[in-house]
């Protein structure tokens, strides 16, 4: 087990931002964190890195205590609103944190992290003259530095265009199949519904649903498309295809296509949350 909460919670006076969370990330599994704004996402985070301190229950992170020093060197984290010094290039930038990791990959892994996430033409290249999607993407590297085993990225895509995004999909599959963990906070559902396993979705402090969006979605009917236009059949399911498409020829209709209808995680997402909380 790479990431283990058992009864995690915490308050900030009144306020409870988690009220007990349980959650497990295996080795190089891919787990979205979703929920509105308040949910508690942020919250476990910070735990998790050792930036805040449960108010009650446990977070492991490689088998060690979460904010411990072996914790801390098991992990990656990339916040949301992150800030490096503008006059740093790619390459210090890297360099300063594998200070910090006390990385000894030298300029081998500063090479590699940079080819990874699409930046080896910006190696010389000022914070403070790269694009807010360059500068997300460099956060990503400086998140990789050490080669660690988990990694927490808080809306790593939410400043890149669709080229952008798909290079961090394609990135987060690489790590994947590396055998890295990744515990990916984001409100671009799609993108979520993409490349993670399992989802978690949180409100007001607690795990309302969990698991792959495959299994958290539900059967929304059989839609047949035929010479008289597009037919719904609401209650139907894939076993029941074979027969509708049966009858509709008997009746002398022409088919060409049938598509089973499912709800997609936005779907199963506002269910669970409500719209207004979303």
């Amino acid at each position: 087990m790479i990431f283990s909460a058992r009864g995690l919670a915490k308050r900030y006076g009144r306020v409870n931002a988690l009220g007990g969370v349980d959650l497990e990330v295996d080795a190089g599994e891919l787990v979205g964190l979703l929920g509105p704004n308040g949910a508690g996402k942020s919250t476990l985070v910070k735990i998790a890195v050792g930036l805040v301190r449960p108010s009650s229950g446990s977070a492991v992170v490689c088998g060690s205590p979460a904010g411990s020093a072996a914790a801390r060197a098991s992990l990656g984290y990339l916040a949301e609103l992150f800030r490096f010094p503008g006059w740093y290039s790619a390459d210090e930038l890297l360099a300063l944190h594998q200070r910090l990791a006390h990385s000894s990959g030298g300029a081998a892994e500063r090479t590699g992290l940079l080819e990874l996430v699409g930046l080896a033409d910006a190696r010389d290249k000022r914070v403070e003259a790269m694009s807010k999607g360059m500068q997300q993407r460099l956060g990503i590297a400086q998140a990789l530095v050490g080669s660690p085993k988990l990694l927490f990225l808080d809306e790593p895509t939410s400043a890149l265009d669709p080229a952008g995004r798909r290079t961090v999909r394609r990135l987060l599959e690489r790590l994947k199949s590396q055998g890295v963990s990744v515990l990916l906070n984001s409100h671009l559902l799609s993108e979520v519904e993409l490349v993670c396993d399992r989802v978690v979705i949180l409100l007001d402090g607690k795990v309302v649903a969990q698991g792959a969006p495959s299994e958290l979605s539900q059967p929304r009917g059989v839609e047949i498309e035929t010479d008289e236009g597009v037919r719904l059949f609401e209650t139907a399911g894939r076993e029941d295809v074979p027969q509708l498409v049966e009858r509709l020829v008997g009746e002398g209709r022409r088919v060409y296509g049938v598509r089973l209808l499912t709800s997609t995680l936005e779907d199963v997402y506002l269910e669970y949350v409500g719209e207004e909380a979303a």
